[in-house]
This record gives C-alpha cells, sequence and structure tokens, in this order.
C-alpha cells in the first residue's frame, strides 16, 4: 500500500516499511560529451548543463554524467540512475535521498563554486 501523496511530495517515491516515502528527485541534464573537461555548467532552460570530456560511445559519457552529478549534489555514485536517455543528449537522471529542492540548490550551488 502506497502512502498518501502530498502537493510537496517529489514524483519518485519508494514502498519501503509499509509505505514510508524515500526522498528522491528526477532531474532533467544536457550533455555536451567528448569535451576538453568534465564539469557542470549551469542551467539550459528546465534542465542542467553538463559537460563531459568522455565519448559518447559504449556508455562512457552517461557514466561521467553520473560521476559529475553525483560530485556535485554531494552523494555516492550509487545514489544515482540514469532513467531515460541513454543514447542521447537529453537524459533524466534520479537521485535517491534528496529532494528536488535540494539537489537543486546543490547543482545551484555547484555551479556557482565552479565559475
Amino acid at each position: 500500500m502506497r502512502a498518501p501523496r502530498s502537493s510537496t511530495d517529489s514524483p519518485v517515491e519508494a514502498d519501503i516499511l509499509g509505505g514510508v516515502a524515500v526522498p528522491g528527485a528526477r532531474l532533467r541534464v544536457r550533455v555536451s560529451p567528448g569535451a576538453r573537461s568534465s564539469a557542470l555548467v549551469g542551467r539550459h532552460g528546465d534542465a542542467w548543463r553538463v559537460r563531459v570530456n568522455a565519448p559518447p560511445e559504449r556508455g562512457r559519457a552517461n557514466a561521467a554524467v553520473l560521476g559529475v552529478l553525483a560530485d556535485a549534489l554531494g552523494v555516492r555514485r550509487s545514489e544515482l540512475r540514469l532513467v531515460a536517455g541513454g543514447a542521447g543528449k537529453d537524459k533524466l537522471v534520479e537521485v535517491e535521498g534528496i529532494t528536488l529542492g535540494e539537489a537543486e540548490r546543490r547543482l545551484t550551488a555547484a555551479g556557482t563554486a565552479a565559475r
């Protein structure tokens, strides 16, 4: 049985221990593979722009994107999951353990610190 959703709940919920919701966030990401260096660049419309130096072959760029996001968010790489966009530049990444608001705050801070 799923816990009731409120308007402040993240779209990602897990059924653990009888419906206790685990916070999570889904982030839209726009990727530029094959860049000189890997970094969180900032916003791109409603998505986050990430440049990675890995080539877009055999999942190397996807792995690099998840590494950049894990560093920027201050979470373990295992807490991130590529939900959609494995073969394209536009991706959807799920982050376990933090809300969307907290993820946005951390990414904003990381993007500002990188400049």
